[in-house]
């Protein structure tokens, strides 16, 4: 039985503006008062975990303990199937020291095109670990799969989104209106396990 989130304030263990306002959307019509870690000044943990949920804990827990309140993290990437599973946990490090993720999606492409006839079958992953000062964590995982296009298509969202295209649609992330992919993304789904988990009455 997963343990209840009982307060009215939650540390987002996070200091990607992309993130936290996908997130703090995502957990307002539950009534929680959202402050960012970036905000009480912690600072960033090294992701030295070899996992999604390895890294989410890490966080959230280094978050839930310097703030003494409970904590939220992300830990999510792009695992492009013909690459091994690449970038995989280490996303946000191909977006180099500046989080340039234009830098970033050149390199996904180049590897895939040093691949003469690589499949470009991807998939988004997302783990949220909710942490408390006790150290106890609740963790869930989403996937959403689609495949890479090229050249990037879309002004939104963030990270790898403009060259993310979900299956059975048209639309990259980039393109799509906020509310139709937070409908359907991997950070979606996470969330609606963790919500069903700690939220739900």
């Amino acid at each position: 039985m997963a343990r209840k989130f009982g307060g009215d304030r939650l540390v987002i263990a996070s200091h990607n503006q992309g993130k936290l306002r996908e997130i703090a959307a995502l957990l307002e019509p539950h009534g929680v008062d959202v402050v960012s870690a970036a905000a009480l000044g912690l600072p960033e943990p090294e992701e030295t975990g070899d996992s999604f949920v390895a890294n989410a804990e890490l966080k959230a827990r280094a978050a839930a303990t310097a703030a003494g309140l409970p904590a939220l993290s992300d830990d999510s990437g792009l695992a492009v199937d013909a690459l091994d599973g690449a970038p995989g946990i280490y996303s946000a490090r191909w977006a180099g020291p500046d989080r340039d993720f234009r830098l970033a999606m050149e390199r996904v492409e180049r590897e895939l095109a040093a691949r003469d006839g690589a499949n470009r079958r991807a998939r988004f992953v997302c783990a949220l670990s909710l942490c408390w000062p006790d150290n106890h964590c609740e963790s869930f995982e989403g996937t959403v799969a689609g495949s890479l296009v090229w050249p990037p298509r879309g002004e939104r969202g963030f990270g790898y989104d403009p060259i993310f295209l979900p299956e059975e649609r048209t639309l990259t992330f980039g393109e799509m209106e906020p509310a139709a992919k937070h409908a359907m993304s991997h950070r979606a789904e996470a969330f609606r396990k963790l919500i069903a988990a700690c939220f739900a009455p």
